[in-house]
């Protein structure tokens, strides 16, 4: 199995590089500091792909299609920003616990985490998530989608209520890794 880390941060890419091996020596794993040194390389030659949240937002177009074989890598995750089709691996995990969910992951094919099944948005919520995440406020969102102010604030309830997501920065996250909207166009 070919494991690529693209991660920045060279003691945590060591650091997995590290236990992925203790985990199963058969494991190929590739570690390359930025998308770019990923991409020279081949990149569609990857069973797995261990990637910073910030790269697989910017690289969005990319990693969305392989979400299946995509661990997200986050710094002490609210599991509320990220859906439930990612698969999330908090690197602020003790080592054991760490290994503990690494080898969970690949022997039992499970998710690293236990996250609830994924809110289901409406097609109109999803138009308001997208104007929210463009930076548009109540009044500019209802005059472009020509419903009220209080639909609007009733769909952003909604929205919130759904994805347990209450800030725009969340919202935007949550938005680009869904592929509702790309991170170049916010």
């Amino acid at each position: 199995m070919e494991i690529a880390i693209i991660n920045p941060d060279t003691l945590s890419a060591i650091g997995l590089k590290k236990l992925l091996n203790e985990i199963s020596a058969d494991f190929i794993v590739r570690t390359f500091p930025d998308y770019g040194s990923l991409a020279d390389d081949t990149p569609d030659m990857y069973t797995w792909y261990f990637v910073t949240s910030q790269t697989y937002v910017l690289y969005n177009s990319f990693f969305l299609p392989r979400k299946e074989k995509t661990v997200v890598l986050m710094h002490g995750i609210s599991f509320n920003t990220v859906s439930a089709g990612n698969h999330i691996l908090n690197l602020f995990l003790p080592e054991k616990m760490m290994k503990t969910e690494l080898t969970k992951f690949f022997h039992d094919c499970i998710p690293l985490t236990t996250i609830s099944e994924e809110p289901e948005l409406s097609a109109r919520e999803i138009e308001v998530l997208v104007l929210v995440t463009k930076g548009f406020i109540n009044k500019e969102i209802a005059d472009k989608l020509n419903i009220s102010l209080t639909t609007v604030i009733t769909h952003r309830k909604n929205i919130t209520e759904k994805l347990g997501i209450k800030s725009v920065s969340g919202l935007t996250m949550y938005a680009v890794m869904n592929g509702y909207v790309e991170a170049d166009r916010i």
